[in-house]
């Protein structure tokens, strides 16, 4: 039913409620139960029919009434006695005769526009009525709530808005009134603190208006999300105070009965379904923002939804030191690796993973982090770092300052505020940093044997046929994979708290050498011990080169994909050398931080197109450069200072660059569990496409785990499976063409100008961040997406978005690197130091003001970028 003014929850669900067809309530109601949450039945009076009957004269009346309150209550007045037009009165007395509500008991709910959304959400302004039975009833109703637009507080809200009266709409739900056992409120986050691994229930007895009308305090349950594998717990009970429930009156509306105060209203068992179905309803409709308000009512068939808005004004959950202070989010750092939006699957594993790298080390040092800290959050779909955080513990838990950890972190967000050092802060300090060297050691090792563990746990569990397990089985290591993902510890401290030395030895070099300190120490790790993304970009120039001294092996990839090995010798060199190449790298891929990525072991095309790119790439060259460049640092370091300190610095520099190829490694190990839970996703995508539940295997990526599960044990239906899909699908195609702000603050976002603070008067250099070494000149080739790398010529300057692993054999050609985004720990700064190949990074929008075919000067010792042409 959507022709003329009614409209059914489908089709309200399909109506624009910033159009204002349905209103916020009504679309909302709609998509839940689109999405196959537990809606009532019910229908929406569309706000078409609020134009129809608001004629000329009640428009002139609203507007002369402006705020006064005794003119306001003469329209309302108005509005109630005025009958519904004839075409509307028979429509709604149809619609009950067709659904059989001729005699039951109905709720009429006010649906305004704007009502339930993130910008306002009109919460107790208009009104409802409840317990109306029979077409007259109802005609009644819909006016009363039309007329609830026009109190002294709806207009008051609209003027804070900025709303005009003609912007003044209404559209009304009608569903069955539940006969009510309890109801209540529930919050997906907790609406005080803001925390999101918080589930806040409330509940009273009979229907829940007293509750949210605020004269009864019903029973308040807290339940919390395990940290590893999103089992809910209960945290908290506060026993209710209640003094009379709110039922219905047989004899119409509804009226107050005693009850008993005290007891359980939920048992603990209920309170966990609930808030289970309330995490569920906030996903299903943002996974992004998943923070909502909703109202419930249970009856003798269970929990049902009636009511769902965002929660509009969620504090920022933060530490007592950063109170006052603005929440900045940067992508500055994330977007090397992560540049593109965000599915569902991908953000249920990188939610909290993002908290457990970046605590790590804090654990260790014995520093108090904060609980329900959230460091990660979805803008335009993007990942996004809450800086603040960041550097408010980096400070106040070893004393790193906020300037010195943004140049680690990368990006042009603003420093936080801090307080000023005292001698007990410095004592507490250094009590931190005594435990973090003394366990350092052992966690480094405990991190290293956990990454040999996950890759030999990953390539048994890739011989695996997963299309033998049972859908329960299926669900269930798809499940356990991502607990045993998140208890990693060790894994997770080498990948994010590889920092502190870098910092140190950065910090000392700079010291001696004033404003020289990134360049050098740059040069100083050039050529060492070879990370895995460096020796996976080793081992690929290798194959090339092997490929180049086979003619049958260069007649074999001219031919192109598809790429049969069966049709190269069984004893060729090249075969047995691919095989192992893609036994110790076939896990990796492009943009492989994305589990919708495919690896090279699934298709190597890419991979092998790139060698003929490779196959004139001088390792002899590139090994002489990366020597040059450490021993003329050397030699900088002899003339200036004594050799007991250039002892320490060489003692710091080896664990600074343990650090980084640790931090690689761990990203490796990582990686290599994803690509596990790509195969389960696609298995258990596979089998809902077969079942007709999804259009296609890789729709898996639009779902979440737990959705999933569902699906696969028939908990939820084909058609709600596929709307979930469709609507995430449609907001991602959004997000891939919306722009990217580079700083978000609490929540709107920033764009920075790069050309106001990067560029010089004439508009003819930039200065970035250096991170790699010595100076190179070469003509700028932009290059969008490792794919389009063999556009890449050897010596030409690379100007990349930002890097992943993927780019590393770009690098082996490139005369040096220009990056947008980026700092001293990102991908693209750490391979290029192994390199020794000159690089500047973090300067956005540069690539706007280039084109190809400039001539360019990369200073890896200034930090500059310039225009020679």
């Amino acid at each position: 039913m959507s022709a003329g003014p009614l409209l059914d929850f489908d089709a309200a669900a399909d109506a624009d409620a910033g159009a204002g067809l349905a209103g916020g309530k009504g679309a909302t109601l709609g998509r839940l139960r689109r999405y196959g949450l537990p809606v009532p039945a019910g229908f929406v009076v569309a706000t078409a029919a609020y134009a129809d009957f608001f004629d000329a004269g009640l428009r002139a009346a609203a507007t002369a009434a402006g705020s006064d309150a005794d003119a306001l209550a003469a329209l309302r007045r108005r509005i109630v006695e005025k009958p519904l037009p004839a075409g509307l009165a028979s429509a709604l007395a149809d619609e009950l005769r067709r659904r059989g509500w001729e005699t039951i008991p109905l709720a009429v709910r006010s649906s305004a526009p704007l009502e339930d959304s993130r910008r306002a959400s009109f919460a107790g302004i208009h009104h409802s009525v409840l317990n109306v039975a029979g077409s007259g009833a109802l005609a009644d109703a819909v006016r009363v709530v039309w007329a609830s637009l026009w109190t002294p507080q709806a207009v008051a809200y609209r003027a804070r808005l900025d709303l005009p009266p003609e912007a003044a709409a209404m559209a009304v739900v009608v569903m069955p009134l539940l006969a009510a056992r309890s109801a209540g409120v529930a919050f997906s986050c907790d609406p005080a603190s803001g925390r999101d691994d918080r589930i806040v229930l409330s509940a009273v007895r009979g229907l829940g208006e007293a509750l949210v009308g605020g004269q009864e305090a019903g029973e308040e349950i807290v339940v919390g999300e395990d940290g590893f594998d999103d089992r809910l717990a209960l945290v908290s009970r506060r026993p209710a105070r209640q003094r009379s429930a709110i039922v219905a009156d047989p004899a119409g509306g509804t009226r107050q009965q005693p009850c008993a105060d005290g007891g359980e209203i939920l048992a603990d068992a209920d309170a966990l379904a609930l808030a289970a179905l309330v995490r569920d309803a906030a996903n299903a409709l943002d996974f992004a923002e998943p923070w909502f308000d909703l109202e419930w009512v249970r009856d003798d068939a269970g929990f049902h939804l009636v009511q769902a808005r965002p929660v509009t004004a969620r504090p920022w959950h933060t530490y007592p030191g950063l109170a006052g202070q603005h929440a900045i989010w940067s992508n500055g750092n994330t977007r090397d690796v992560v540049p593109q939006p965000v599915n569902a699957a991908d953000w249920a594993s990188m939610r909290r993973l993002i908290n457990l790298y970046l605590e790590q080390g804090y654990r260790l040092a014995g520093y108090p982090l904060l609980p329900g800290a959230q460091r990660g959050a979805l803008f335009a779909g993007r990942l996004y770092l809450n800086v603040s955080f960041i550097q408010w513990e980096g400070f106040d838990a070893l004393g790193v300052s906020p300037q010195a950890m943004n140049a680690l972190l990368g990006g042009h967000h603003a420093e936080i505020a801090v307080p000023a050092v005292r001698w007990r802060d410095r004592l507490r300090r250094g009590g931190r940093l005594v435990r973090y060297l003394a366990g350092v050691a052992g966690r480094r090792r405990h991190g290293r044997e956990q990454a040999a563990a996950a890759f030999a746990d990953c390539r048994r569990w890739r011989g695996e046929d997963v299309a033998a397990l049972s859908d329960a089985a299926l669900g269930e290591r798809l499940r356990a994979l991502f607990a045993h993902v998140r208890r990693q510890d060790g894994l997770q401290f080498l990948q994010g708290s590889s920092g502190g030395n870098l910092h140190t030895l950065l910090q000392a070099v700079d010291k001696a050498f004033p404003g020289e300190g990134q360049a050098l120490v740059a040069a100083l790790m050039a050529g060492q011990v070879a990370s895995v993304s460096a020796q996976q970009g080793y081992d690929l120039v290798g194959l090339a080169h092997l490929a180049n001294a086979d003619p049958a092996v260069r007649d074999w990839l001219r031919a192109g994909p598809p790429h049969d090995l069966d049709r190269l010798p069984a004893d060729s060199p090249f075969r047995a050398a691919l095989a192992g190449f893609l036994d110790r790298h076939g896990h990796r891929g492009i943009y492989e931080s994305y589990l919708r990525s495919p690896r090279w072991r699934e298709d190597p095309a890419w991979l092998l197109g790139t060698l003929a790119d490779l196959a004139g790439v001088d390792t002899v060259a590139l090994t002489a450069r990366q020597r040059a460049a450490a021993e003329a640092a050397w030699q900088r370091l002899r003339e200036r200072l004594p050799r007991w300190r250039r002892a320490l610095l060489q003692k710091l520099l080896d664990a600074t660059i343990a650090d980084g190829n640790d931090r690689e490694l761990a990203r490796s190990a990582f990686t290599a569990y994803s690509e596990v839970g790509r195969r389960l996703l696609l298995e258990a995508g596979r089998r809902l496409r077969d079942r007709g539940a999804l259009a296609g295997a890789d729709d898996a990526f639009h779902l979440l785990p737990g959705e999933l599960c569902a699906a696969l044990a028939g908990a939820l239906p084909a058609a709600a499976l596929r709307a979930r899909v469709a609507g995430r699908a449609a907001r991602f195609a959004d997000w891939e063409t919306a722009p990217a702000p580079d700083v978000v603050i609490d929540s709107a976002a920033t764009f920075v100008d790069a050309g106001s603070a990067a560029v010089d008067a004439g508009g003819r250099s930039w200065r970035g961040v250096a991170v790699g070494t010595g100076r190179g000149d070469g003509i700028a080739r932009l290059i969008d997406h490792p794919a389009d790398g063999h556009r890449l010529a050897p010596g030409e300057i690379l100007v990349a978005p930002s890097t992943d692993p993927a780019w590393t054999p770009l690098f082996l050609k490139a005369g040096g690197l220009v990056m947008e985004t980026g700092g001293y720990l990102s991908h693209g700064a750490t391979v290029a130091r192994e390199f020794g190949i000159p690089a500047v990074v973090n300067l956005p929008g540069i690539r706007a003001a280039l084109t190809d075919g400039r001539r360019l000067r990369v200073d890896g010792v200034a930090g500059r970028v310039e225009i020679l042409d």
